[in-house]
């Protein structure tokens, strides 16, 4: 099955999409897309609804947001755009590592995407996510399987610039990050993937273009792990929910980051107003979204220093 959404008078509603991934038509009102899973005789007899010239709202009701990094070109040349002598640290190869994003800024396909608040390094990234059907805590890897409902595009969006400074506090990402997260444009049920998946690796093509131009291109089957395994990961001693997204991580050249690291300068450029961007992933169609206007930055002051020094040492009570 492959699911969309559009806002129709101020109300979301449900499509199902054709197998040409660019049309589809509508459902009745008030279902989701795990309605329809647990009801696949539901017909989708509704108005016919063109991709190409609709802005679509993500498929699915966003819970949670987890980004992983699992392109070992994409983590090298990412690192080199920080530091140019700047390796994969080996806690890299140990396990999947990852990040909470921000749900609430969640956008769909065709959406304007305001760059980010005092941005001028702003970048795409090319991702695959998995969607979580069913709630699970501390899953095998084989039980973790059980809870992916299936997949969609995902684009990371970025402000390499505010990451960069930000990132040397060892938190975050934060603001280089949350602007905004791109969806879509479908929701395709992993059952629909299974003649291309192979030891849990998808091997779908991937690729992206910027104003018509193609970039970069790779395989989904370039993971360093599958998502059985982020799942499964991501559940280690805690819940993944019903509606929660698990990315990919960025693909080879699959953001500018990774040209300006591998390549030493800052070319391809940044973006800019009025950009358009697109991901293009074998059998999940064409995500596309327009650069906008960031936000006014609204300043706050640096921080108040104040006298501290080292806590009263610690004595047990005998």
């Amino acid at each position: 099955m492959k699911f969309f959404r559009i806002l129709v008078d101020g109300v979301p509603r449900l499509g199902q999409a054709n197998d040409d991934l660019v049309s589809g038509r509508l459902y009745p009102e008030g279902l989701d897309a795990f309605d329809v899973m647990a009801r696949p005789r539901t017909s989708a007899d509704g108005d016919l609804v063109d991709f190409r010239t609709a802005e679509l709202l993500p498929p699915l009701e966003v819970t949670t947001i987890r980004d992983f990094i699992t392109f070992e070109q994409h983590t090298v040349g990412a690192l080199r755009s920080v530091a140019a002598d700047k390796g994969i640290p080996d806690a890299w190869y140990d396990a999947p590592s990852f990040y909470f994003t921000n749900p609430h800024a969640a956008t769909g396909h065709n959406a304007t995407v305001p760059v980010a608040p005092g941005s001028h390094q702003f970048d795409f990234e090319l991702e695959v996510a998995a969607v979580i059907g069913t709630d699970g805590c501390n899953l095998s890897v084989d039980e973790a399987e059980q809870h992916i409902a299936g997949y969609l595009i995902m684009n990371d969006w970025s402000a390499r610039d505010l990451q960069r400074a930000e990132m040397t506090v060892g938190l975050g990402p934060a603001k280089g990050k949350d602007t905004a997260t791109s969806l879509g444009p479908i929701f395709v049920t992993k059952d629909e993937l299974a003649d291309i998946t192979s030891d849990g690796f998808l091997d779908l093509s991937v690729s992206v273009s910027v104003n018509g131009q193609v970039l970069a291109a790779d395989s989904l089957a370039n993971m360093a792990w599958n998502f059985a395994e982020l799942v499964s990961y991501a559940s280690r001693g805690t819940w993944v929910r019903r509606g929660d997204i698990l990315g990919s991580g960025t693909s080879g050249g699959g953001c500018l980051a990774e040209f300006w690291g591998w390549y030493g300068s800052m070319t391809p450029p940044p973006l800019q107003r009025d950009d358009v961007v697109s991901l293009t992933v074998e059998r999940l169609g064409t995500l596309t979204n327009v650069i906008g206007d960031g936000a006014p930055v609204h300043r706050i002051p640096k921080a108040r220093g104040r006298a501290y020094g080292p806590p009263v040492p610690f004595v047990p009570n005998l």
